[in-house]
């Protein structure tokens, strides 16, 4: 059986559409706030898979009616060390939103498209519509995101076939990488990964598991957006043909 479309020709559509299109929070969150019983349609406690029309129906979370869906915006963010890749942290910690400025924090629904931890730095795409994260989020859609890392010692060749293959973690196969050898420093070796996916700290767990601990790890594009010489810290706006041209 093929999926229920997610709009119809009366102009109703699926409530985690329209929330992620408001700018809320992503769609996969959207979902969860519905599973919660969070979301409430005309009045009573709204279900996952209705539908709605914003123009005839109210849409309220947590008891706050549904702000229109503002102009679509995204980003691409070159995160320094150090900065969370969220919009609030509750011990205070500094966040990606700390980096744009005020116009940019309130009001627009901007939210992390993907992870960087902590520890990382370089390409995030922050974006405030919906289709678009799930687009560049979703596996199905294969873009690819290119690293550039420095790790301590000197790979052997197979290890990096070992790597380039796919190492398993927590039990679950990994997709291949694509891995390049771009020199050696001292007792440092600095690496080029290509990537399709990109579990919690993959790389880093990865390289742990041969033996040679990751020392800086740099995004330096995802998909066909790259960070160029966009400073650390600084950011740009990004349209959507942009980001999901040819990749």
């Amino acid at each position: 059986m093929l999926p229920a479309p997610e709009s119809d020709p009366l102009g109703a559509e699926r409530l985690q559409k329209l929330i992620a299109a408001a700018g809320i929070c992503s769609r996969r969150r959207a979902e969860e706030l519905l599973r919660q019983g969070r979301v409430r349609l005309n009045g009573r406690t709204a279900t996952l898979g209705e539908r709605a029309d914003p123009a005839r129906d109210q849409i309220s979370i947590d008891g706050r009616p549904l702000a229109p869906r503002p102009d679509s915006l995204t980003l691409l963010l070159h995160k320094p060390v150090g900065v969370l890749s969220t919009c609030h942290d509750p011990e205070g910690r500094a966040t990606v939103m700390e980096l744009l400025p005020p116009e940019l924090r309130r009001g627009q629904g901007l939210h992390p498209v993907g992870r960087l931890d902590a520890d990382s730095r370089g390409a995030l795409l922050l974006s405030n519509d919906g289709d678009l994260t799930l687009r560049l989020t979703h596996p199905r859609f294969g873009h690819r995101r290119t690293y550039r890392i420095w790790v301590e010692g000197h790979p052997r060749p197979a290890t990096l076939a070992r790597w380039a293959a796919g190492i398993p973690l927590d039990g679950h196969p990994c997709q291949p990488v694509r891995i390049r050898l771009l020199g050696a420093k001292g007792a440092n070796t600095r690496l080029d990964l290509v990537m399709l996916e990109g579990r919690n700290r993959q790389i880093r767990r990865t390289a742990e598991l041969l033996g040679h601990p990751v020392l800086d790890l740099h995004r330096v594009a995802i998909g066909p957006l790259r960070l160029a010489d966009l400073p650390e810290g600084s950011w740009r706006r990004v349209t959507p043909s942009e980001v999901l041209g040819p990749d």
